[in-house]
């Protein structure tokens, strides 16, 4: 038997295990994907529309299925291993949106469908990586929040606030390239897909994992900002009117805010005051135009309504389909009719009445309120000849959609003094109004505007209350895309709606500034 004392043995080596960090692996679909998108071509929007979804195809939806549709306004990457790599990467990234803030914007989008609440969408053209900064979120949050009051004060019913914001990156274009100092080279399409840079036009997978951080990015100061009383109503002056030219606009506004302050002062005073008026929802949306993105942030998650696992889009909590990318057995239509979330499709004057049912029968096949919210965007002067016959054929269907308003993207003309991109503020106001009449003749009720603007002293869009002419779009003409309506002009076309719900009449500029 040994003597020696157990408590005097010699410490024992600590053992190391050497754990190497778990490799990411792309997923069958991600190699699919990137495979497609270093060797597909774009398919001509004729050849891609047919019957629709068949039976048997319903029942085999996944995030994937899209592989096998023509898909139009394609990107053809040279590296084949670089897009499965940003695909893998993005795989592995948690969701930027939950289940639960989607279920939220669908009850909202429901009331909305019914006639009990009205939705602003709007924010830039497309967002640029450098514009994921303090000032310039900041300044896309305080124009949505002023044009919030003014509508709510008009409709008398809640607002559903939707930003073109943390994602709003790739753009469809009409030609695919461009001429730059005589030569032929792509067209800037994003800053997801490539640069601004006539130097820098080639596609970049490495843009699209950016793209998800500069979202991450976006969306977690946005949240910051909410939840220390960015919104709260009881300060609504701190929301800057300093680029506000028109001093009607600033008194119109400042005599509202009062009103409101004055009614905050008085339900506290008779202690009825409710903490939901520190803070506001803002929900983020952009259109759904790389489906390899898109399917990468696909995730199978519960559903807290139920606990039952649903395919959710992670990205955003809103998505939409581009009128250039809406054909029935097209690749975008196969990918947005599995989603949980709730979703957009353009409405252009080329869509026939059948397409637009045989649209609707694909993407809400359950009939589910509010599922669906068309946005039309026909042009000043084409509501009258399109848009009825839309209202009529969507309500004989057991469809309830949340019919919203894009007065921008059928407007765009060429200046013939500078040759920039601009759009007239009379010809907005012009589909508006229109919209809403149409809507009101018809039995039907305008739920909501879609709008590219921008929280800065742009001068992009003639006409408004600045009064903007040809010549002074070279002040600051900034967009790198299509012009946008600075904030001023997106006050004045708040003021203008909340006018017609008033008084059943769309008044002009002269008349609201006078």
């Amino acid at each position: 038997m040994s003597d020696a004392n157990p408590a005097q043995s010699p410490p024992k080596s600590p053992v190391f295990v050497r754990v190497d960090p778990q490799k990411l692996v792309p997923s069958e679909g991600a190699i699919r994907a990137a495979k497609l998108r270093s060797n597909s071509i774009a398919v001509p929007d004729d050849e891609a529309v047919n019957a629709g979804v068949s039976a048997a195809d319903k029942a085999n939806w996944g995030p994937t299925t899209w592989h096998s549709k023509p898909i139009v306004q394609d990107v053809v990457y040279d590296n084949e291993k670089a897009v499965e790599k940003a695909l893998e990467k993005l795989e592995a990234l948690p969701p930027l949106v939950s289940p639960y803030e989607i279920n939220k914007l669908q009850d909202l989008l429901r009331d909305a469908a019914l006639g009990k609440a009205f939705v602003l969408q709007g924010g830039d053209c497309a967002e640029l990586f450098d514009y994921c900064s303090q000032d310039r979120i900041e300044s896309k949050m305080k124009i949505l929040l002023q044009m919030s009051l003014v509508l709510i004060w008009g409709a008398k019913l809640p607002l559903v606030r939707i930003a073109r914001i943390a994602g709003q990156f790739a753009k469809p274009r009409s030609k695919l390239t461009e001429e730059v100092d005589g030569k032929t080279i792509p067209s800037f399409r994003g800053d997801n897909i490539n640069g601004f840079d006539p130097a820098d036009r080639t596609p970049d997978p490495s843009r699209l994992v950016s793209a998800y951080f500069h979202s991450a990015a976006t969306l977690n100061y946005i949240r910051s900002c909410l939840s220390s009383g960015f919104a709260d109503l009881h300060r609504p002056f701190d929301w800057s009117l300093s680029h506000v030219q028109s001093s009607t606009i600033k008194e119109r506004y400042a005599s509202l805010v009062k009103s409101i302050t004055e009614g905050l002062s008085f339900m506290k005073t008779v202690g009825v005051e409710s903490s939901t008026l520190n803070t506001v929802d803002l929900f983020t949306s952009h259109e759904g135009l790389l489906l390899e993105f898109e399917q990468s942030l696909t995730r199978k998650l519960r559903d807290p309504r139920d606990g039952v696992e649903k395919w959710y889009n992670t990205s955003a909590h809103f998505l939409w389909i581009g009128d250039r990318t809406r054909q029935l057995n097209g690749a975008h239509v196969e990918y947005f009719r599995g989603i949980m979330n709730p979703i957009g499709m353009k409405v252009g004057p080329s869509m026939t009445a059948k397409e637009l049912v045989d649209a609707l029968d694909i993407l809400d096949p359950d009939n589910i309120v509010g599922k669906v919210t068309l946005i039309s965007r026909y042009g000043a002067g084409k509501v009258e000849q399109m848009l009825p016959a839309h209202i009529e054929a969507v309500k004989k269907t057991k469809h309830k959609v949340v019919w919203m308003c894009d007065p921008c993207h059928g407007n765009t003309k060429t200046s013939e003094i500078s040759g920039l991109k601009t759009r007239d503020f009379e010809d907005i106001m012009s589909e508006v109004a229109s919209s809403l009449q149409v809507h009101k003749t018809a039995g039907s009720q305008l739920h909501g505007i879609h709008l590219e603007l921008t929280g800065d002293a742009v001068t992009e869009c003639i006409g408004g209350s600045e009064m903007l002419t040809h010549e002074d779009l070279e002040i600051r003409y900034d967009t790198v895309c299509d012009p946008r309506l600075s904030e001023s002009q997106s006050l004045d076309v708040a003021f203008l709606i909340a006018d017609w719900f008033q008084q059943g009449k769309m008044m002009s500029i002269a008349e609201q500034t006078s």
